[in-house]
């Protein structure tokens, strides 16, 4: 066999390249001269990943997320509910009253077997309904104005809780929106701008006087409700042993007292360390709505598939003919008359569901699928007649809403405020901070464009000769070009 390679040698022609040795075939190919090696696709992978989590991480420990999407979901959401309570008001007693149509006794029943929260069965009394119900109207009031947000937002939840759990059976389907919402709502920042908290930041105005004494008042009646032993109010009373309601509320307080020491007393390390505890919090609670958002439209869209009047494109025609659901009958009879439009709506509505939750990872595709849930839900308000459905629904769309249009829609609409206010008003902006402003390219949507305008120019490309020579104009040709 050596023989024959050293015969094979002598006759090769010369200038031929000797054969690769053992090293070089055990060690892989050799390249040709004059080629580049191919990049493995996989290089710098693990580099971009760790990058990238690096990245993620400080946004999200160093800054309030979705700030603007959580002041929206805020506004939204006690708006619908405090408008809810206000068309309500002369029927409240019927409601949600002692003697409502689903009674007091019935209510103490489901409650000790739920464990549900509610303030109105602490008492029979009308007054004490009065209290509670005039108490939902400001808490709502309060969370819409981003007053002392954080004491709104667990005042607004209690509120909400108490009405809800009293009569299970009153609603359209947008008070479990409200519901969820509200409780999410308790554990982001959602008072960072378009608030008059956000507003009293920006102008130096960090004096706390009137939190402290909400929060004062709230530990007092905590404090003589559990005393007097009542409903909700055990340290055990729960799904799970300690877990009910009292160690959440008292926990609250503990944590809103922890929070005002620091800030006042401790204002370096500590007070960064909270607030990266609340950041956190803050993202979680977020990331919550939109997982909870996406359930619902999965949800919904799986479940019409599945049913036959969904599946030949008629579901629509039957609620346009029911007179509970046709505020307006002309208009419901007309659109119930064109099959196209029936078949369209009703493909389109299972279609949007089913597919929205699958394009969060494509930005233009969700803002296109987005904006025609909101026009649905905005039709269902008109031609169906459930504008506290919709209202709540679009509220927890707007979550998924682009902070560059929302920081958009918020100029316009405080460019009036700022006109008549003089140079104050302008100085306030729409409520927000100036380390707030200073933040807010991270979060828009050309913040990736912002980033890469701002990082230094790559080195250029480097010709490489190759075999197929150089391009037209003495370029070299695309594939001998190394970056």
């Amino acid at each position: 066999m050596s023989e024959a390679l050293n015969e094979a040698a002598q006759g090769a022609p010369r200038g031929a390249h000797p054969a690769p040795s053992h090293e070089a075939v055990r060690g892989g190919p050799v390249p040709a001269p004059g080629r580049t090696p191919v990049p493995s696709p996989f290089a710098g992978v693990l580099d971009s990943a760790a990058g990238g989590l690096s990245r993620g991480l400080a946004r999200i420990t160093g800054t309030t997320v979705g700030r603007y999407q959580a002041a929206v979901v805020r506004i939204g959401i006690s708006l619908t509910w405090l408008l809810f309570l206000l068309r309500e008001w002369p029927h409240r007693h019927e409601l949600y009253g002692p003697d409502g149509a689903w009674s007091w006794d019935l209510a103490d029943r489901l409650v000790a077997g739920n464990h549900a929260f509610t303030l109105l069965l602490w008492g029979r009394a009308d007054v004490w309904f009065e209290v509670v119900y005039t108490g939902a109207i400001l808490a709502s009031v309060m969370l819409l104005l981003g007053w002392r947000t954080r004491t709104a937002s667990l005042l607004f939840m209690i509120g909400v809780l108490s009405l809800q759990n009293r009569s299970v059976f009153v609603g359209d389907g947008g008070d479990n929106v409200i519901h969820l919402m509200a409780i999410y709502l308790v554990v982001t920042r959602c008072g960072q701008v378009w608030s008059l908290d956000s507003r009293r930041r920006a102008r130096g105005r960090e004096g706390d006087g009137a939190g402290i004494a909400l929060w004062i008042v709230l530990g007092l009646v905590l404090a003589v409700a559990q005393l007097l032993g009542r409903t909700g109010l055990t340290w055990t009373d729960g799904l799970l042993p300690w877990l009910g309601w009292t160690p959440f509320l008292w926990g609250f307080l503990l944590l809103q007292a922890v929070w005002w020491a620091v800030r006042r007393y401790a204002p370096g390390e500590p007070r960064t360390v909270l607030d990266i505890l609340a950041n956190i919090l803050h993202a979680a609670g977020l990331l919550v709505i939109v997982v909870e958002v996406c359930l619902i439209y999965s949800t919904a869209g799986w479940y019409k598939v599945q049913g036959s009047r969904w599946q030949d494109g008629t579901a629509l025609y039957y609620p346009l003919h029911l007179d509970d659901f046709s505020p307006w009958p002309g208009l419901s009879h007309a659109m119930a008359a064109s099959g196209l439009m029936v078949m369209v709506i009703t493909y389109g509505t299972v279609i949007v569901q089913v597919a929205f939750p699958f394009t969060l990872f494509n930005r233009r595709v969700k803002n296109v699928l987005l904006a025609l849930m909101i026009v649905e839900h905005a039709s269902i308000a008109v031609v169906l007649g459930l504008p506290f459905f919709s209202l709540a629904m679009i509220a927890a769309d707007a979550v998924f809403l682009p902070t560059g249009f929302l920081r958009w829609a918020g100029d316009r609409v405080a460019r009036p405020l700022r006109r008549g206010g003089g140079a104050g008003a302008a100085a306030d902006g729409a409520g927000e901070p100036a380390d707030a402003r200073a933040r807010d390219a991270e979060d828009t949507d050309d913040a990736q464009k912002a980033k890469d305008a701002e990082r230094p120019k790559e080195a250029p490309a480097r010709a490489v000769a190759g075999p197929r020579g150089p391009g037209p104009d003495g370029e070299p040709a695309p594939s001998n070009l190394v970056v």
